[in-house]
This record gives structure tokens, C-alpha cells and sequence, in this order.
């Protein structure tokens, strides 16, 4: 009989006025990749939050065994003194250190106060080779990618001791050929004697590395599902996560495809810090009216930063090029300016740039339309309530009121509320940077609604997304994207993942024969 490494026992924690866990239970076979899933709200990262001591003991009933042992856990140092770390989904590094001062923040080596550097970089580089990373200890981590600086956590964690390690999202922000390289990693750190408990909305990624699936609904234990034993469809956990089957990810629409609403002509951008790296080279891309239109391409193909230069010129610099709103040429140089002119962009980090998460939800759906229900610069706050109550039943935003503050709502609701501030912007363009990014597949289905929606009404969608899967459910035409250009476009009717990836591959090669 295989060995129970960790027992969570009738788990219950309550918030004021919601019961975010209702009698969980959970058992985790040593040696296993244990998945966690959910919808957003479901309970999941609360039940971590208990495990690790983020929310100690005396603030939740029920009972943490861990090699046997009864644990009341006080905070996360307690957890991770027994072999238990936790890795957030918004990674836990500081920019302006170094990889080895990340890895050892807290954990310094040396004696009598005094850091041992040379025995700091000697373990980083040991660490560093466990994780498959080769970067050198004085590394800066803001210089590094997403993709590196995950395998930096989990090298931090390698250098705790760890036994148990929760992963919360880890390839949310990653393309497929670093989230295939860190699930690679994740089954080899068996080896190690490592156990695994993994959270991810990516099905296709659960099914393929996790031997155990968890499945939690409203806060209470659904069922645990053994992928080893049993033939597990992705299907099948949708029935689990949501109550129901869901006969289509992505929803039916019939497009009306109209006059062209949205062009950009020869956009050229430099990056704002290296002034000869161009970072968009010759873009020339059009929307129509009722047409959704996705981004293709790798992390770091310059998506990103071809959304933030056209949105307000908010990123680069020596920027140049046209850009046309129905048939007009429109000069956005800042981004009032593109609001203005009938411009919106969502964000890819919705908690950084996309909301103020201390505010409620009725004051961030109106941020962007201030003018729309203020007179003479006062706020007409019954407009206001107005306006806030209107979205949040049209847009399905599940809160206990348009008061709630928006940093307590589950991810899903969170860019629900970001939809519905731009929508009272009353724009003609969206550009829509990763929006189901880290959000469940019953959520994402009402993003994807939301969107039909908009392109019912003639608006003019752009999609970026990294979901290759999820560009061809929605889109009715995809550029393809790679090293900041253009490589071309293909309806969605004729488009496929493999044919987008052997156009980002035929230019790398042809980049790398010319050098």
C-alpha cells in the first residue's frame, strides 16, 4: 500500500460573511504529483495558504498530518522548517538582487552574521544545475525571463530541504516550450524524493504530468481521481469542476464581418532602454468591424509591446507608423489620447496595471469613463452605482456587491471587472493581452461570450494570447508573430497549431542561417 506522506483532515476556513472551505479533506502519496483544480473561487489556494502556514493554526479548524505527525503550523517558516515551501503564483523574487541572493533571502550562509559569498555562489551553481539553468550566481533576476526565474524558485526551494512542494499556477505566465521544459523538471524532482502538489487551469498539462487529481468545487471536495488507473479526459474533470458537462469550450458565434475599423500601417518600436533593438519591425496589421483577430506567437515575439506602443505609446521609444479608427488617422500619443480616440487595452497583469485592487469594483468600472458621470469634476456616485450594478449583472461578476474590493475577488471575476471598465469606456478596439490567463475553464467560457458579445456589436477585437488552442476557438483571423515582425496571417478555418508553429520555426532557422 502506497505511504501517505500528507493528511489534511475536514479543513474548514471561514472569511467574514464567506466560508471559503467547507470540511476539505485531502491525502497526498509520497513520491506523487498530486493536481489541485478548480474553478477561480473554488478554495484551492486557500487550502494551500493553510498547509504552508500563510494562514496559521487557530484561524481554520480541521487537522494538518505530515509524516505522521499532527502539525499547527504558525506561519510559513514552520512549514518550511519540516520540508514544506509553497510557490506562489506571483513569484516571490526581488529584480535588483541576484539569483543567488534570491535563492538565499533569508537563508544567508555564513557565520556570526557575516554571508559567505563564496559558499553562497558554490551551492547556486549546485542548485542551478539540479534545476537545469545555466546562468551564472550574479545574474540580476529582472534580467532574466518568466520561464527562468521559475526554475530560480524552485531552486530556492531545492535549497530548503524540500519534501512537499506546492506549485500555485507555475506555467500560467510561461509559453508551451517553457511550461513543457518546467513539467519536465517537476516529474524529474521525483528523483529527488520530492512530492509534488500542483494547482493549474491548464487540463491538458494536469492530465499529462499528475498521477492524483483533486477536484474542488464551492469550497468543498469534490472527488480524487487516479490518472494511472483510470483514463481521465479533459472532460471529465470540467464535469467535476463545474457541476456539469460542458459540451463546448468555446461558444458558438456567427460572424458578420464589416468595414475595416482598426489599422496599423509601418509601426516601428525600440526598446526603451537598448536604443538599437527594435522590438517592432514594419507592423502592418487591420481589424474589421464583428472580426476577432488573434496574436500568435512565442514569449517574447514582441506581442506585448506591440499592444502597449500602439495603446498611448505606454511602451518604447522612436516610435513611428499610422494608425487608423475608421478609415481616420488618429495621433495616440498618450493614452488618454487612445481612450479617446476609441481605444481600450487589457492588460496581461491584471493585479500590476490592470486594476487598483484596494478599490471596489464600482470604483474600477468606471475609471476609464469618469467624464461619462461627473459634472463640473464631481462624481455623481447614484450614476455611478448605476452604471457598476448594470455590468456587473451583464457581465456575471460574482461578489457580494459592487462595494467589494476588487483584490478579494477570484482572478476570474477580477478581469471580468476589467472587461466591464473598458466596456463603459465605449470603445470601437479592444486588444485583449492573455485575458483568461490563470482563470478556470467555466470562467474563460463567459470571457469568451463577453468577446462574441462585443464583435456582435461591431467592435473591432484583437486577442493576444499564448493558448494557441484558444486563438483557433475564437478568432476568425490570426497573424502570426516572432522577434518583434509579422511572419503573416491565415483565417482560423485554414490555421492550425502546427502549421503557426512551422511558420515561428521557418524563420528561426532562416534568422540563424544569416548569422
Amino acid at each position: 500500500m502506497s505511504e501517505i506522506i500528507l493528511e489534511m483532515k475536514s479543513i474548514t476556513k471561514t472569511f467574514p460573511g464567506v466560508k471559503a472551505l467547507d470540511n476539505v479533506n485531502l491525502q497526498v502519496v509520497r513520491g506523487e504529483i498530486h493536481a489541485l483544480v478548480g474553478e477561480n473561487g473554488a478554495g484551492k489556494s486557500t487550502l494551500m495558504k493553510v498547509l504552508s502556514g500563510v494562514y496559521p493554526h487557530g484561524t481554520y479548524s480541521g487537522d494538518i498530518i505530515f509524516n505522521g505527525d499532527l502539525c499547527e503550523f504558525k506561519d510559513i517558516r514552520d512549514s518550511e522548517h519540516l520540508g514544506i515551501v509553497i510557490i506562489h503564483q506571483e513569484l516571490a523574487l526581488i529584480p535588483t538582487l541576484s539569483i543567488a541572493e534570491n535563492i538565499f533571502l533569508g537563508n544567508e550562509q555564513g557565520k556570526n552574521g557575516v554571508v559567505d559569498w563564496n559558499q553562497t555562489k558554490l551551492k547556486t551553481i549546485e542548485l542551478l544545475k539540479k534545476v537545469g539553468l545555466n546562468e551564472s550566481p550574479d545574474t540580476l533576476i529582472g534580467t532574466i525571463g518568466v520561464g527562468k526565474q521559475q526554475l530560480v524558485e524552485i531552486a530556492k526551494a531545492l535549497s530548503k530541504e524540500v519534501k512537499l512542494l506546492i506549485l500555485d499556477e507555475p506555467t500560467a505566465a510561461l509559453n508551451e516550450a517553457d511550461s513543457d521544459n518546467l513539467l519536465k523538471l517537476i516529474n524529474g524532482l521525483r528523483s529527488h524524493g520530492i512530492t509534488s502538489i500542483m494547482i493549474s487551469h491548464k487540463l491538458n498539462e494536469i492530465k499529462k504530468i499528475s498521477d492524483s487529481i483533486t477536484i474542488i468545487r464551492d469550497g468543498a471536495t469534490i472527488e480524487t481521481l487516479d490518472t494511472i488507473k483510470d483514463k481521465i479526459t479533459e472532460d471529465r474533470i470540467i464535469k467535476g469542476m463545474v457541476g456539469r458537462d460542458l459540451v463546448h469550450r468555446y461558444p458558438q458565434r456567427e460572424p458578420k464581418i464589416g468595414d475595416t475599423i482598426f489599422e496599423v500601417k509601418n509601426w516601428n518600436v525600440y526598446h526603451p532602454s537598448i536604443s538599437d533593438r527594435k522590438v517592432s519591425d514594419d507592423i502592418n496589421i487591420n481589424i474589421h468591424k464583428g472580426e476577432v483577430v488573434g496574436i500568435a506567437g512565442l514569449m517574447g515575439a514582441g506581442r506585448t509591446e506591440l499592444a502597449m506602443s500602439i495603446f498611448g505609446k505606454s511602451y518604447g521609444k522612436k516610435i513611428t507608423g499610422q494608425v487608423y479608427i475608421n478609415g481616420k488617422e488618429v495621433h495616440l500619443d498618450n493614452v488618454n489620447k487612445a481612450i479617446e480616440s476609441g481605444l481600450a487595452y487589457v492588460t496581461e497583469d491584471r493585479k500590476e496595471y490592470g486594476l487598483v485592487l484596494i478599490d471596489h469594483i464600482k470604483g474600477n468600472t468606471t475609471l476609464a469613463n469618469l467624464k461619462k458621470i461627473s459634472k463640473a469634476g464631481i462624481i455623481n456616485e447614484n450614476e455611478e452605482i448605476l452604471v457598476a450594478e448594470d455590468l456587473r449583472k451583464r457581465l456575471n461578476i460574482k461578489c457580494s456587491g459592487i462595494l467589494q474590493k476588487t483584490g478579494n475577488l477570484s482572478g476570474g471575476n477580477q478581469q471580468k471587472v476589467i472587461l466591464a471598465k473598458w466596456i463603459f469606456a465605449e470603445p470601437e478596439v479592444l486588444i485583449l493581452d492573455e485575458p483568461t490567463r490563470g482563470i478556470d475553464v467555466g470562467a474563460k467560457y463567459e470571457i469568451y461570450t463577453i468577446i462574441n458579445k462585443l464583435a456582435a456589436e461591431d467592435k473591432g477585437v484583437m486577442v493576444i494570447s499564448s493558448e494557441l488552442a484558444e486563438l483557433l476557438g475564437i478568432c476568425d483571423r490570426i497573424y502570426v508573430m516572432n522577434d518583434g515582425k509579422i511572419l503573416g496571417e491565415m483565417s482560423a478555418k485554414e490555421a492550425s497549431q502546427e502549421k503557426i508553429m512551422k511558420m515561428i520555426l521557418k524563420q528561426d532557422l532562416e534568422e540563424e542561417a544569416k548569422l
